[in-house]
């Protein structure tokens, strides 16, 4: 399966046999395989919105694997406060790089940017669109902690409307068999097009406003934060902050091995004596972001097949 020279864009670009090779590859590297195998490798970092564990992950990922790492972190010290254009940018970028991560407030951004490039471009989220790395990392951690990808039953709870890692997640899941709780508030929740989706592929799924309503326990509870950026009236924000708090004594209506996810970070959806349960696994989940990314970085640079 060759990954060379391609982009990482979307979830909806990747086969179940793609998403099976990437998970196995990253469970290598985490095992100590591949060592300094991006050694003579450039990876450009542009962050057009704030970001602590991509992008530190990105760095570190290249950094442990023997490559070098250059970017931004605040738009504001790039030239597009001078007015120069997205492709403008990633024409030039591409030139000092072997691959590029990019994230964006503006859905879409990723692929006008592969689509320009002469090396892959990684989405390290666009807008409330997508964000594959993250659900890459999200895998493997389903993969460790749960023993398989398929036929899991998860629960995907807070601000769906706007989460990028729900619903690349989402996507995702639905290659292998998934069955669906959507717990959110009626404004927020998930978009019509993926849960259409879901209804043509034929997958069970299930829209409910209270974590009391799930019915059967869940493998996984996908917890996010309410996402405060994304809305454009506050007081709209105001009207469903602080709609779910997990805490140990309403952990039981997920089922009590349920591991409970987070893409991070968090606000005040999870208590933080929710921290030291066994099956709280949010924080191993933001440490897998390294060997995933390292993976990925092999992948597309074809150091890694």
């Amino acid at each position: 399966m060759d990954f060379s020279g391609r982009s990482i864009v979307s979830m909806r670009d990747f086969t179940r046999e793609d998403i099976q090779h990437v998970v196995r590859r990253a469970l290598e590297v985490k095992k100590g395989a591949y060592a300094d195998c991006l050694r003579g490798k450039v990876l450009a970092t542009l962050f057009f919105e704030p970001s602590t564990r991509t992008r530190l992950s990105f760095e570190a990922a290249m950094v442990r694997m023997g490559g070098q790492v250059f970017g931004f972190a605040d738009p504001n010290v790039s030239s597009a406060t001078k007015g120069e254009t997205l492709s403008d940018t990633i024409r030039t970028v591409c030139g000092y790089c072997h691959v590029i991560a990019m994230r964006h407030r503006i859905e879409g951004a990723a692929r006008l940017a592969s689509e320009v490039s002469l090396v892959p471009v990684i989405n390290a989220g666009d807008g409330a669109n997508q964000h594959p790395t993250q659900t890459f990392l999200d895998l493997v951690t389903i993969q460790e902690e749960v023993g398989r990808l398929t036929n899991i039953r998860i629960g995907m709870l807070g601000d769906l409307k706007h989460g990028r890692t729900v619903h690349s997640l989402a996507m995702a899941l639905s290659l292998f068999g998934a069955e669906f709780v959507f717990i959110s508030p009626e404004s927020l929740s998930m978009p019509e097009d993926l849960t259409a989706q879901l209804a043509s592929a034929g997958l069970k799924f299930t829209e409910v406003r209270e974590l009391s309503d799930i019915g059967k326990p869940l493998d996984v509870l996908y917890v996010t934060r309410i996402q405060k950026e994304r809305f454009e009236d506050f007081q709209e924000y105001q009207k469903v902050a602080g709609s779910y708090r997990l805490t140990p004594a309403v952990l039981s209506q997920a089922g009590e091995k349920v591991r409970i996810m987070h893409p991070l970070p968090r606000v005040d959806e999870i208590a933080p004596e929710m921290d030291s349960l066994p099956n709280a696994v949010y924080f191993r989940q933001a440490h897998n972001g390294v060997p995933t990314r390292q993976a990925l970085l092999g992948l597309v640079t074809g150091v890694i097949s």
